[in-house]
């Protein structure tokens, strides 16, 4: 699944060509993906205008003139591709049409976002602008990461007490919300602290350190475009690039680049998921 960093890499390619913009037809070309579309998905949003376009864990969200909100997850294989538009930053004609674009939302700019998911792990729906926090996909999310109420003394507060792998308390999106496996072992790995301390037996010290680092790796990751492994394209359909900056994750046997540490990264199954860390210098 795509994290943060590839969702918001994503927004930002389409805010410029969605943001103030209205939707002048729209095409739904199946009746669901993961779940059901909404009923006459079609029809409310042609003639609606973006008004903001905004990200919630890994969710985009286009709240929109109408008083509803479109709600966006990526799944698995999901790209949200630009063409057609008239600010010379994506390809200027628009591809023919594909077996897998399931809804394609073309902007009175003259740009064409087309919604593409070949595994069909994605989601759309539509919901009430003002109560869009209570829909079942974002209700109970934690803070996120990059914003203010994602604290020294929040992440303290939560973890303590836990007796569950720090890895897994970082990974509940009750705790924060749009990490996921790849950017949690780099920031443990970061932070020097192993995936299988406990959260709650960590000091508040190292806890508290975890939180600019997790920014880190975030901003870090968004800047190189995300991390493109497999499926996920940025919205002019290029790579990201910050998997070749990965310093833990899918590094199994390779040593590690902390400078001074001779050990190599290993790879363990931790609730189903690999981790890779270092047992020599993350404790």
């Amino acid at each position: 699944m795509p994290e943060l960093p590839e969702v918001e890499t994503v927004r930002r390619g389409l805010a410029p060509v969605m943001e103030g913009q209205v939707i002048a037809r729209a095409a739904v070309n199946r009746p669901d993906l993961r779940w059901p579309f909404p009923p006459r998905m079609a029809e409310r949003l042609a003639g609606a205008r973006v008004d903001r376009l905004r990200r919630r864990s890994k969710y985009i969200l286009a709240d929109l003139s109408t008083g509803e909100t479109l709600i966006v997850h990526l799944g698995m294989s999901g790209r949200m591709l630009v063409s057609g538009d008239t600010q010379g930053l994506f390809h200027h004609d628009h591809p023919v049409a594909q077996k897998h674009d399931h809804v394609v939302l073309d902007m009175e700019n003259g740009a064409r976002i087309t919604f593409n998911d070949a595994r069909r792990f994605g989601a759309m729906d539509l919901a009430a602008t003002d109560g869009v926090e209570a829909h079942r996909l974002l209700a109970g999310l934690g803070p996120e990461p990059l914003g203010n109420a994602f604290s020294e003394d929040y992440l303290i507060a939560r973890l303590k007490g836990r007796m569950t792998p720090v890895k897994s308390a970082l990974l509940d999106q009750r705790i924060v919300a749009g990490l996921g496996n790849i950017y949690v072992c780099e920031a443990l790995y970061r932070a020097g602290i192993s995936p299988r301390r406990k959260a709650g037996q960590l000091s508040a010290q190292r806890v508290a350190r975890l939180v600019p680092v997790i920014r880190d790796v975030l901003h870090d990751a968004i800047a190189a475009g995300g991390s493109s492994l497999r499926d996920h394209r940025q919205t002019d359909g290029e790579l990201g690039y910050f998997q070749h900056s990965f310093a833990a994750y899918g590094r199994e046997g390779l040593p590690c680049v902390t400078p001074g540490c001779t050990g190599t990264i290993a790879r363990i199954a931790q609730s189903g998921r690999s981790t890779f860390y270092c047992a020599q210098c993350q404790r």
